[in-house]
């Protein structure tokens, strides 16, 4: 055990006389003098420098304000000051092992809090000071109360023993687990250390001699071969006789052993001399090298019977495969843990366990420091809620990520936050351990700035969303409102108000009548396609007209009409009595419809001024055409021309005028009521939204029939 290991190695110098200056220390008991040793016994046995073991030693002060007015820097220098602030860093987590949000899922704000701890640390020793100080505490706890002990227990099995995991600080992993499991669940405890029928010492000794007969086996046969063995600790006992639902004598691999060769082929020449050497069990055989796992995993497992008539699991791999499985994507932790894969932190995860077997080698070399540093650089920041649950954003969020990370009502409404008690600006960049709080206003929208990418509003995705989401319903809303009142003035200029809304969406791609109108006002869907399934509507509506106006003239259908003007409501000028094929002219009068004149009429010739502006264009045209009547109201103000703009329009339309009515009012409008011929709705919609073009025109509707 650790405290055996330590407990023949001198305290280093450094400490010593750090122990000596707490002794004297007004407010420090020698208690806590007592538990800071304890703990630096834990850390020489994992050889644990002089700066290391004084920022150990410190810890076991239970309030750090007593050391608040005491320069450490000036003391033991600005390294163990360092360890020392950057483990009280990762202490004050404990008060926050427990999140109070019910809503959010336990498991991932654990596996978030793990990560927060590993992101948190710039010194892979840091993680093993907190480490150490966590198992000493356990240690310490055997006389505390059932409820202390659980909440130690729970808060080392949350974190602290799945990160020793994931570094593969085995030594103490094994440990903080066993005693984690003695406080949280004594009986099973219990149970399974009687099971066992032996000390862990003893069993410690088998799997020594055992390593030892390998050894000796592999070196005769010319294998160079590391042999690597420890029991397996009451703990994983525990949880793998949960997991698989196995009764304890069912379980094989109380024991392990774990063969690393140079080549595969020594892999199997390994195998052979162990099966040759013992019984194995068929059915606890596994080749992970011929099939390797999902992950990667590679690796010979067997269970063989070994001396005593014990169980031994053996593990044989290669040296490579050794360095992926501990480091790679096969990682233990990974495959254990079940955890999804986070590149950032596994980067950080290898570079503080390369730390650990590389130790020596960084002291000697700045180069290889300065390249693992930079291949673990930090990409994410962990963020605690008001309640104490852990946010994942990425490297450079803000409050405002934080606020929509939590909930996108939260982010609309964010309008200020503090961290850690103070108030920042909404652009502040927040850090791995701060705490989160943010100040919202009833009725609070997002700002257009908060998406210009050079004010640096926003880091995350989600949040980037979320507004232009926020920005796009709002818009739409306003889409809605243009859509329905672009589809109720058409609807009115045809004279189809009581088609209704949820008759038009039938003939549309949309579900919705609302979703037609946003359509429509964003220029997404031409409100012409949408009105088209309705020109046989317009045309219907028009035949009664017709037959009637037919009637009252006594029109005949193939009498020769007049193209731009229908000779029903005409008259021919007496004064030039112009026939088919002559050049001809219309002039629009009061009350009588238009009179037609040959171009070269004396009486054109002589019009002037307001006179002058009545005159149309006309021809000849003998053909009946498929037309139908429809009533048309243009209102404008007055200006010279507007009548031969209005008509140039018509004509190029192709349209018949029937009939034309001028009114002007004191206020200086133009009210002309105009009969057309047209051939369909879709030839009226476009020739009246043409008219509405002209210069000074205000409206233009169909009159209703």
């Amino acid at each position: 055990m650790i405290a055996t290991q330590a407990a023949e190695l001198p305290l280093l110098p450094g400490v010593e006389s750090c122990a000596r200056w707490l002794e004297g220390l007004p407010g420090v008991s020698p208690a806590e003098v007592e538990a800071g040793l304890a703990t630096v016994a834990i850390l020489r046995a994992l050889g644990m420098d002089d700066n290391g073991c004084v920022a150990g030693l410190l810890l076991g002060v239970d309030e750090p304000a007593k050391l608040a007015d005491v320069d450490l820097a000036a003391a033991y220098g600005e390294d163990a000051e360092a360890l020392y602030r950057g483990v009280s860093r990762l202490a004050r987590l404990s008060s926050f092992s427990r999140h109070g949000d019910l809503r959010v899922d336990a498991e991932a704000n654990e596996d978030n809090l793990r990560k927060m701890l590993i992101t948190m640390v710039d010194d892979v020793r840091v993680v093993m000071i907190k480490l150490a100080d966590q198992l000493r505490q356990l240690r310490d706890a055997r006389h505390a109360e059932a409820g202390v002990q659980q909440a130690l227990a729970r808060m080392t099995l949350d974190i602290y023993a799945p990160l020793a995991n994931r570094l593969g600080i085995w030594q103490i992993k094994w440990e903080l687990e066993d005693l984690s499991l003695r406080y949280s669940d004594p009986a099973a405890y219990h149970q399974l250390a009687a099971l066992l029928d032996e000390k862990r010492g003893d069993r410690e000794q088998y799997i020594q001699g055992l390593t030892s007969t390998l050894e000796s086996a592999l070196k005769e046969a010319g294998i160079q071969a590391e042999v690597q063995g420890r029991p397996k600790h009451i703990y994983s006992i525990w949880k793998k006789m949960r997991r698989k639902g196995l009764a304890f004598e069912n379980l094989w691999d109380i024991r392990a052993v774990r063969i690393v060769v140079d080549s595969i082929a020594d892999c199997y020449a390994a195998l052979g001399i162990v099966h040759t050497r013992w019984r194995h069990l068929p059915g606890e055989f596994d080749d992970y090298i011929a099939t390797p796992k999902a992950n990667g995993y590679r690796s010979i497992h067997t269970v063989v019977i070994g001396p005593a008539d014990k169980s031994v699991e053996v593990q044989i791999r290669t040296r490579e495969m050794h360095q992926e499985n501990e480091l790679g994507v096969a990682a233990h932790w990974r495959y254990k843990e079940n955890r999804r894969q986070d590149e950032s932190i596994d980067h950080k995860v290898v570079w503080l366990r390369q730390l650990l077997e590389w130790k020596q080698e960084l002291e000697e070399s700045d180069s290889v420091a300065e390249a693992l540093q930079e291949s673990a650089e930090n990409r994410r920041v962990y963020v605690f809620t008001p309640k104490g649950t852990v946010m994942d954003l990425p490297e450079g969020a803000t409050p405002i990520d934080f606020a929509y990370a939590i909930h996108s009502e939260v982010g609309h409404a964010a309008r200020g936050a503090r961290v850690n008690g103070r108030m920042v600006p909404l652009g502040y960049h927040l850090q791995t351990g701060d705490q989160v709080q943010v100040q919202t206003q009833k009725g609070g929208t997002p700002s257009r700035d908060w998406l210009r990418p050079e004010l640096e509003y926003i880091r995350t995705p989600r949040a980037r969303s979320r507004i232009q989401q926020w920005f796009k319903q709002k818009d739409h809303d306003h889409h809605v409102a243009e859509g329905r009142a672009m589809l109720e003035k058409e609807l009115g200029r045809l004279g189809l108000e009581d088609l209704g809304y949820d008759r038009i969406v039938s003939h549309t791609p949309y579900a919705r009548p609302e979703d037609l109108l946003a359509a429509l006002g964003a220029g997404d869907y031409k409100l012409s396609r949408a009105l088209l399934p309705f020109r046989r509507e317009l045309e219907r509506r028009a035949e009664p007209v017709l037959e009637t106006q037919r009637r009252q003239s006594g029109e005949q259908p193939g009498e020769f009409r007049v193209n731009g003007v229908g000779n029903l409501l005409t008259t021919m000028a007496r004064c030039c009595q112009p026939v088919p094929g002559d050049p001809i002219v219309g002039y629009i009068t009061t009350g009588r419809g238009v009179t037609i004149h040959n171009q070269n009429c004396r009486n054109v010739q002589a019009l002037t001024g307001e006179k002058q502006n009545r005159l149309i264009d006309v021809e000849w045209g003998a053909q009946e055409s498929n037309a139908y009547p429809v009533e048309v109201e243009v209102t404008a103000f007055h200006r010279s021309g507007i009548l031969h703009d209005i008509s140039q329009v018509i004509r190029d339309a192709g349209i018949d005028v029937m009939k034309v009515n001028m009114e002007t009012d004191d206020e200086n409008l133009v009210r002309l009521s105009l009969r057309l011929e047209v051939s369909g709705l879709k030839t009226l919609s476009r020739t009246l939204s043409r008219l509405a073009r002209v210069q000074n025109v205000l409206d233009v509707r169909r009159q209703r029939q």
